[in-house]
């Protein structure tokens, strides 16, 4: 299983469109051996004055299915769809989600040795879109190959191994799937998960102190621009102290790609109350596991000092200094569950909970009364 990301307008739906044989290319050529199945418009080749039925049969064959196999599969296209009720009703008649269902349905029994897959995955409601994962996975670990293209980073890390990054039609990385979703983030962010000032006039702060790098890291202190939600994250700051006549203690802002404040967190250690000796010191702030939501996040770090009865005063400061990407592969326990899509919010914390039953707390409410009084 092979991911195909980049920009609106990189080339993704244009390559599939030419290895499935529905665009010409301009020049070159592709040598593809093995039956094809392409998932890029859901529902092309649907009639609306048809029934189900009539459709399934329709384009099944537009898809290079024939009768027979049409006819082995049928009941099972109509079950993963859920359309059995409204078979033999016209597709006009269908809501959005029925017709869409019922379209991916027969695209994905095609069965074929070589898929294409384009953003079909956000169609159709949390449980249908459960079950489509599940297909395309199914495919993957069957042998065949699949051509997967996102702009849901999360989705396709969990999917694909192997990642190819295009820009203006041009292949610029192909490689593990971490290492060239970290290219991609820091060409659209302009940040990446290492930032340096290697001279001391260019280094934000002042005659006392200065910010000299900022990290993110994993637990073995390696330099990481996408983590697993189940593993914690280090943003590592790197300080010069000058003169030793200043208090002051290390801060961290952390935004999502929406420029939501995700949290802010301070160092309390005490020993930042006193006057530090120059020299070159190495913090690390560690975000625990199972805590940041999925989705590209920037830190912004800053030395601030304690002045009574008024705001920190920042003696150094760099807005979003790094940028790191959180995904979910789904190898182990998460707080998504079993949920297939995205979660809101600007945190997804895997909390305990506790669940008893109704009936035998009531049979043990009189003993706790009883234990109360005494």
């Amino acid at each position: 299983m092979v991911g195909i990301i980049g920009r609106n307008g990189a080339g993704k739906t244009t390559l599939l469109r030419v290895l499935s044989r529905i665009t010409e290319p301009t020049s070159g050529y592709a040598d593809v051996r093995g039956r094809v199945g392409t998932l890029l418009e859901v529902g092309t080749g649907f009639h609306p004055e048809l029934t189900g039925r009539e459709n399934v049969y329709l384009n099944g064959a537009i898809l290079g299915m024939s009768r027979g196999e049409i006819n082995r599969k049928f009941d099972e296209i109509v079950e993963f769809a859920e359309v059995q009720k409204f078979i033999e009703t016209p597709v006009k008649r269908y809501s959005s989600g029925m017709y869409v269902r019922l379209a991916f349905s027969v695209a994905a029994h095609l069965n074929p040795e070589i898929m294409f897959v384009d953003e079909v995955l956000a169609v159709g409601d949390v449980e249908f879109q459960k079950r489509c994962l599940g297909k395309i996975e199914s495919v993957g670990r069957s042998g065949r190959t699949v051509l997967f293209v996102s702009h849901n980073m999360s989705m396709i890390a969990r999917l694909c191994e192997r990642l190819l990054l295009l820009e203006g039609g041009r292949l610029v990385a192909d490689g593990p799937a971490d290492d060239v979703i970290g290219r991609y983030l820091t060409s659209d962010e302009g940040t990446s998960a290492w930032r340096q000032w290697p001279d001391l006039e260019s280094a934000p702060g002042n005659a006392s102190v200065r910010l000299r790098s900022v990290r993110v890291v994993d637990s073995d202190l390696r330099m990481r621009e996408t983590i697993d939600v189940r593993e914690v994250v280090g943003i590592e700051i790197g300080i010069d102290v000058l003169r030793s006549d200043v208090q002051f203690f290390p801060w961290l802002d952390l935004h999502n790609d929406k420029g939501a404040l995700v949290f802010s967190a301070m160092d309390t250690d005490p020993s930042w109350r006193e006057a530090r000796k120059p020299g070159r010191y190495v913090t690390t702030a560690w975000v625990p596991e199972h805590l940041l939501n999925e989705g590209t996040l920037l830190a912004s770090v800053s030395l601030k000092t304690v002045i009574q009865g008024r705001k920190p005063l920042r003696q150094a400061s760099v807005d979003a200094a790094v940028s790191f990407h959180v995904v979910d592969r789904g190898e182990g326990r998460s707080a998504r569950g079993d949920f297939p899509g995205r979660v809101s919010g600007a945190v997804r914390p895997l909390l305990q909970w506790t669940t008893e039953s109704a009936d035998e707390l009531r049979e043990l409410e009189p003993a706790r009364q009883g234990a109360s009084r005494t």
